[in-house]
Formats: C-alpha cells, structure tokens, sequence
C-alpha cells in the first residue's frame, strides 16, 4: 500500500502522489481498481486523480487499459542531479567500456538498501540480464550492488545482511559469508559475483569516487569471470578513475 491517503485532511497533491507511489518494479501496469487499492484510495476519486494525472502527461495507458508511468514522469526524473551530473560525465567511458569488453555495463547509485541503475549498455554477448535503466535491485546480489554495500554506513548493512533471501543456487545468504566479502572489496577495490542474480551471469564492478567519498558503481556482466577477472578490473579502474575525476 502506498499510505494512508483516506485519512482526513490529505491533500489533492498527497492522493496524487500516492497514485505515483503505487507504482513500482513488480507493479509496472495497473488497472484502476488495483490503483486504488494500492494507494489506499477510493476508486471514484482514484479515477478522478487519474485522468488528470493522463492528461497531464505523467501517467499513459497500455491497450488493454492499464495505467503505466508516463513520458514526463522519465523526463522530469533525467533532471535528477545524480541523473544529470553523473550520466552525463560518465556516457563517453561508459562506450569507451563497452567497446574494449563487448559485455554489458552498467552505471548505478545506491538508495537504501537497494541499487539503482542509471545506466545501462547491453553486450553482444548471450548473458541474461534482468537490470533495467531506473530499475531497483537487492544490493547483494549484484556486483554494483555489491560495490555500493561495501562503502554503506553500517546501519545500511546490518539491514541488508538481516534480510538476505535466496534469489538463485548461488545467491549468498549467510551474513558472514556477505561479509567477509564486503571486506574484500574494501581490500581488493572491486566486487564480483556469480549467478547469484541470474543464472548464466556473473559480474565485476568497481567504486566511482567524489573526492573522498563513493558516488556510484561502474560493472560489467559476463557469462563468466575465469581468466579475464584481472583484465576487467584493469578496463573498469581505468574507467572509473577518469569519471571520478571529472566529477
């Protein structure tokens, strides 16, 4: 549920904003009754909020009546300055990258205790890849994730490691086996994983740097890391260093 949008005194914009919250990466496209239901909403002023929301441009629908989110809603989010700044800086090396390995790479951001992508090329090489540019992942199962966690505040990862949940065979579920490799990464200067996301998939990612703090992540996904691990690294560092300094 999005909140408690029926309370008395909740404004048009807090109902409107509810509708929008509704929405997320297992709720892409909803009817309107599952709208209200979601936002805690009735369905008369639901329908109402919506049409408005349509016209306006933030919300669109599928044939078969469905809301989705609309165009303006993406526009409006590329003006974000984590968007702006960081997308912008990185795109050249992001091809850059992308042409040295053929794999697909990835840019992405942490918000709480999940990752975010900004970004992302797709390789020609046949790997399953579930990420989506704005789309939301676990922090642990991803190697950008992975990255991200290591540099979190340790109220971040106690969250993380107390809700680990098996995704794939391979998906690390003890915390101190998380652990002991968010402490590699630290010592290493980069993260990896293997299938612990997607089956047929494994990745290397390695920290953006702001000066002295960790902004974001730069990855690759591969069908496997056995002997090109190093040469990864070395391409991704590479990359890395020179966003971070343009930052």
């Amino acid at each position: 549920m999005a909140g408690n949008s029926r309370q008395a005194g909740a404004s048009v914009t807090s109902r409107a904003l509810a509708i929008l919250s509704a929405f997320d990466e297992q709720h892409r496209a909803m009817s309107l009754s599952d709208i209200a239901a979601r936002a805690d909403l009735p369905l008369a002023t639901t329908h109402r909020l919506l049409g408005e929301l349509f016209r306006w441009g933030a919300l669109d629908r599928l044939p078969s009546g469905d809301y989705v989110i609309g165009r303006k809603i993406w526009d409006i989010g590329h003006l974000a300055p984590a968007e702006t700044g960081l997308r912008q800086v990185a795109e050249p090396f992001l091809h850059d990258l992308y042409g040295a390995t053929l794999a697909t790479v990835h840019l992405a951001v942490r918000d709480g205790a999940e990752v975010i992508y900004l970004d992302r090329l797709r390789g020609n090489q046949s790997v399953p890849v579930v990420s989506k540019v704005g789309g939301r992942l676990p922090l642990y199962t991803t190697g950008v994730g992975k990255v991200l966690l290591a540099y979190a505040p340790s109220e971040v990862q106690d969250t993380v490691l107390a809700g680990l949940t098996r995704i794939t065979p391979y998906t690390i579920t003890q915390p101190g086996s998380l652990r002991r490799q968010l402490r590699q990464v630290l010592d290493k200067g980069y993260a990896t994983t293997r299938e612990e996301m997607t089956l047929g998939a494994c990745s290397i990612a390695v920290p953006i740097h702001q000066r002295d703090r960790v902004v974001a992540s730069l990855g690759l996904v591969v069908p496997t890391l056995k002997g090109s691990e190093q040469r990864l690294y070395g391409a991704l560092r590479v990359a890395a260093q020179s966003i971070g300094r343009r930052l």
